[in-house]
């Protein structure tokens, strides 16, 4: 999300800091040039979380002691070593909302009192006259003074701002498959939107297929996708191959990353008319769909997806839902276990199309952690189905719901940001589809499904206000 209209930075040198380029530009991957920005970034993220991580970044990665005032939402740091004149990092953050902040991380560089007035002369070698610009930005008017200096010229650094971006919306997310136990059925509420959905339409909505998608439909063919929890548009997707799939004849086995044990609750929701009645005998009935913490496999559009498979079923499709996780396993453990349900899945329906969708550890096919011993499910089924395929998915920045540890260490699920890696991101040009690689990239993927912004779907059952306990932390 973005917050048009608002320039960055006030232009000008940085002193006796050698920079081959501005610091208040950013990579434009589409253009291949270093860029000043038109466009704030509002992170998803409380202001206080975002100002945490900020102080954290500066602490850790560039050493410095950092101080705060006006309740944390004005940051600076200690003085920048070996550079004369003095300059340190001065950091603003704004409230946008509950969940939604500006954090602005500035490079301040200071002048000594005996020079105001006074031409400039100081240069940088390769660059041009330093050009102070007295009086300072209103965005830098309270920047803490120094004894026989004053604030004299700032930058926006936005690569240390792009590092803030890395670490509020690139976590790791949590699956939390143990410690994690079911809200009672009386302290939940079901979303009005799911429970009527459900009986409003009997076709399934399969949409426009996906491009670039079709040579990988084939009777015994196993795909693998790796999921960006609680999103829309991947279960959204995984639909519309279904239907394709299913609409040239071929049957399908969906295998979805829900514990085994819940296997004979979807085969008694998949039988049924799809009612609220039968939704609500689904949700409040089943552990995993209450559980205190929910980490996006539950999210509404999987109950959509779930629903979606139904009708194709009651259309007359050979459609197969398949729980393939483990309930409560944990690591290689957890792995194997993935592995072994998913091959025993494909081995019972041999002549159908199989679609896995489990979480990006999980489908890579290449060793996670090459210096250890972990190796992930897709590793697993790829060594015994070599001809099994992965796909990463490929998308713009947008919004997920997900668990995660906070700056605090606590486990916190909600609607966060969440921006690609490079490799991973989906330019302007770049239409959504499935596009295959020439070769393996380095964790095994033989492709990528863009699906361009992503937005956050949160959980089918809702925890009613007070009714949940905190439960422990998952490791």
């Amino acid at each position: 999300m973005r917050r048009i209209g608002m320039v960055l930075g006030l232009l000008g040198c940085m002193g006796c800091s050698v920079f081959t380029r501005g610091i208040s530009t950013q990579y434009n991957p589409e253009t291949g040039k270093y860029e000043t920005p038109t466009h704030e970034l509002v992170y998803f993220s409380p202001v206080e979380e975002a100002m945490m991580t900020a102080r954290g970044l500066l602490a850790e990665k560039l050493r410095l002691d950092v101080l705060e005032r006006e309740g944390g939402l004005v940051m600076y740091s200690s003085f920048i070593p070996d550079v004369v004149p003095p300059e340190r990092y001065y950091i603003k953050g704004e409230r946008l909302g509950p969940r939604q902040s500006l954090v602005r991380i500035f490079r301040l560089r200071y002048r000594h009192l005996s020079s105001v007035g006074a031409q400039a002369s100081d240069r940088v070698s390769g660059q041009a006259p330093l050009t102070y610009l007295p009086p300072m930005s209103s965005e830098l008017k309270n920047a803490p003074s120094l004894e026989g200096y004053e604030p004299a010229i700032g930058y926006r650094d936005l690569s240390l701002e792009q590092n803030l971006l890395e670490l509020l919306e690139m976590a790791p997310a949590l699956e939390l498959v143990d410690g994690n136990p079911p809200v009672h059925v009386r302290s939940v509420v079901m979303e009005g939107e799911e429970a009527e959905a459900a009986t409003a339409v009997l076709e399934p909505e399969c949409g426009a297929p996906v491009a670039g998608a079709a040579p990988l439909l084939s009777a015994g063919g196993v795909l693998l996708v790796a999921d960006p929890l609680g999103t829309k548009e991947v279960p959204s997707a995984l639909v519309r191959m279904v239907c394709e799939a299913s609409a040239q004849g071929l049957p399908v086995t969906l295998a979805l990353s829900f514990p085994t044990s819940e296997q004979p609750m979807l085969d008694r929701y998949l039988a049924s008319n799809g009612g609220n009645t039968a939704v609500q005998e689904f949700l409040t009935g089943s552990a995993f769909w209450r559980r205190t913490y929910q980490d996006g496999r539950s999210s509404r559009a999987m109950l959509w997806l779930v629903e979606q498979a139904r009708r194709l079923r009651v259309s007359g499709k050979d459609v197969v839902l398949a729980a393939i996780d483990a309930d409560k396993a944990q690591g290689n453990t957890r792995e194997a276990q993935m592995a072994e349900n998913l091959l025993k899945v494909q081995a019972s329906r041999p002549q159908a199309w199989t679609l896995a969708l489990t979480g990006s550890t999980h489908s890579r096919t290449k060793a996670v952690d090459p210096a250890g011993d972990f190796e992930s499910m897709g590793s697993r089924v790829t060594r015994a189905l070599p001809s099994a395929r992965a796909l990463d998915v490929g998308f713009r920045r947008g919004s997920q719901f997900v668990c995660r540890f906070s700056i605090w260490e606590d486990v916190e699920c909600n609607v966060f940001g969440i921006s690609p890696s490079l490799e991973a991101r989906q330019s302007s040009k770049q239409g959504d589809g499935l596009e295959l690689s020439a070769a393996q990239t380095p964790h095994g993927f033989h492709g990528r499904l863009y699906l361009g912004a992503l937005t956050a779907s949160p959980p089918a059952l809702q925890p009613q206000a007070a009714a949940v306990k905190p439960a422990p932390t998952a490791k």
